[in-house]
């Protein structure tokens, strides 16, 4: 399912702030090698994350699906000269990408790579976190979830990608565990009195969540 007009994205890419060079040239290399390319957040959502990690003033953000390093070093870009980023990844040949184009971009000294198992490594880290992004195995959502949240800053932010899944997350009766797990991980959010959240349909869907604030009485 094309979630949006190719057209309208194509203008929205358009009427963008320019992709800078270490990002084009990351873009093109993760095209070329590896098959999974697709999973690149790319200009628009890294734009937007940008942005994000920007507007909440983050200093501290934590990456959980490095891949081959866009979505890091776009949020880097939204972050002060003293910010930091940890990012996860378990993929040796994304690793290698990232990690050549992390070292020779301006943002080198704020990335700080993780590899191993996504879940030992946030139990490692004290928080508290700014920002925290979501973008790695969908059967661990939840689990990522939960073990960020405790971790989040007070007015801090997380946010969780392909939550519409290509659409796919409107088939109740899909039996794949991927899918599966999409629609139970966006119930689960959707109903955590924790949390309020709101979906926003960039690219393959993000869903941005925070803590709930106090019940006010009127």
């Amino acid at each position: 399912m094309d979630l949006v007009d190719p057209r309208i994205e194509r203008y929205a890419d358009e009427h963008s702030s320019p992709e800078p060079d270490h990002l084009r040239a990351l873009a093109a290399e993760t095209a070329e090698k590896m098959a999974a390319a697709r999973m690149m957040v790319g200009h628009l959502e890294g734009g937007f994350l940008q942005m994000m990690v920007a507007g909440v003033g983050a200093r501290r953000v934590l990456e959980i699906g490095m891949f081959t390093g866009y979505s890091a070093l776009s949020m880097a870009a939204g972050l002060p000269p003293d910010g930091h980023i940890v990012t996860c990844d378990v993929d040796p040949k994304a690793e290698a990408i990232a990690r050549r184009h992390i070292e020779a971009s301006p943002f080198a000294d704020r990335i700080e790579i993780r590899m191993g198992p996504a879940l030992d490594t946030i139990a490692s880290l004290e928080g508290p976190f700014d920002f925290v992004f979501i973008d790695a195995d969908k059967v661990n959502y939840r689990n990522y979830y939960e073990a960020v949240l405790p971790k989040l800053a007070e007015g801090g932010l997380i946010a969780v990608d392909n939550v519409l899944w290509d659409g796919r997350m409107l088939d109740r009766a899909a039996t794949d565990d991927d899918t599966r797990a999409i629609i139970e991980f966006n119930d689960h959010v959707v109903a955590d009195p924790r949390v309020v959240c709101t979906m926003v349909t960039v690219r393959d869907g993000v869903t941005l969540i925070r803590r709930a604030g106090p019940t006010v009485a009127v």
